[in-house]
């Protein structure tokens, strides 16, 4: 269908500014700043300030749940943001959304960014918090049982990673939102929707080389859709937009982990561009839509063995 009105005078927005030569502090505070424009956020729910450990020292979290909850299905997420920007504060308002939707008990990490931090010191971090998660899940209130892991764009991609390699653990179910699961992809929707969707071609590119020369090969570690093996994941919640360049990942994975026999659900928004489900207010429909993954999740994970 055509693109949402709404994300069509988004785009136009984005347009006027040129992200040509912009510096990473830049676009940092760029994203910090479409968070606060965005105003993404939820009722009844209270957040607490975590600290994980993690293999280079401790690693910042943070708790969302209703209040007045003590207890209830978990979920670890992993921010977007290219492995290079994004954290807790950019995705505040969507972790709210997700715990009061979902009635879900969600985990914010705030895992280490490159350049400063090459890869795979993001994945590094992910697994740390999901074992230490996993470890306290009963401090933190969360049902051992009933506790799943996900994340948007890149921090999907390191969900989906985390996934593999625990397969066999505690990991009841999988939420992968836009995920980047082929960094070094050539499929069809990664040249239709190159450029002028938000995330473009070139972002990908300077993400890429910013995350240093583990990046520069086609491991599975960075890019899960190359992993041969795919048997024996959790349950995976695929959500993928219709103007997105990484769409067509989204399709390969769901695809396989089908064929390897794993329960799939995959999704794709129509008239909706990558990471408009953290738009708020920007694009009104985002907000339904992220409410409704949200429940779905929960479902899936109320309905984990």
């Amino acid at each position: 269908m055509p693109l949402d009105p709404h994300v069509s005078r988004f785009l136009d927005m984005m347009a006027l500014g040129s992200s040509d030569g912009i510096t990473l502090e830049a676009r940092r505070e760029g994203m910090r700043g479409l968070a606060r424009l965005a105003g993404l956020s939820a009722e009844g729910v209270a957040t607490r300030d975590l600290v994980l450990p993690g293999p280079a020292g401790p690693i910042s979290a943070r708790l969302y749940a209703l209040e007045g909850s003590a207890s209830g299905p978990g979920l670890v997420y992993l921010h977007g943001g290219g492995l290079v920007t994004g954290g807790l504060d950019t995705h505040d308002g969507l972790c709210r959304v997700l715990a009061e939707a979902g009635a879900l008990r969600v985990v914010s990490v705030d895992y280490r960014l490159a350049p400063e931090h090459p890869f795979p010191a993001a994945l590094d971090d992910a697994l740390a918090a999901m074992d230490g998660v996993a470890a306290q899940a009963d401090t933190l209130g969360i049902d051992p049982a009933r506790l799943g892991i996900g994340g948007d764009s890149a921090g999907a991609g390191l969900a989906a990673r985390v996934c593999q390699e625990r397969r066999g653990g505690s990991i009841r179910a999988q939420l992968l939102i836009c995920p980047v699961l082929d960094v070094h992809g050539s499929h069809p929707s990664r040249r239709d929707f190159a450029q002028g969707y938000f995330l473009d071609e070139a972002t990908i590119r300077r993400d890429l080389a910013a995350c240093g020369p583990e990046a520069a090969g086609p491991s599975p570690r960075l890019s899960p859709l190359r992993e041969a093996d795919l048997t024996g994941l959790p349950p995976a919640r695929i959500h993928m937009a219709e103007y997105d360049p990484v769409r067509d990942e989204g399709a390969a994975y769901a695809a396989r982990l089908e064929r390897a026999g794993v329960e799939t659900a995959h999704t794709v928004h129509a008239g909706m561009i990558h990471f408009f489900y953290g738009l708020g207010r920007l694009v009104p429909r985002g907000r339904p839509i992220l409410s409704e993954i949200a429940r779905d999740f929960g479902a899936c994970l109320r309905g984990a063995l």
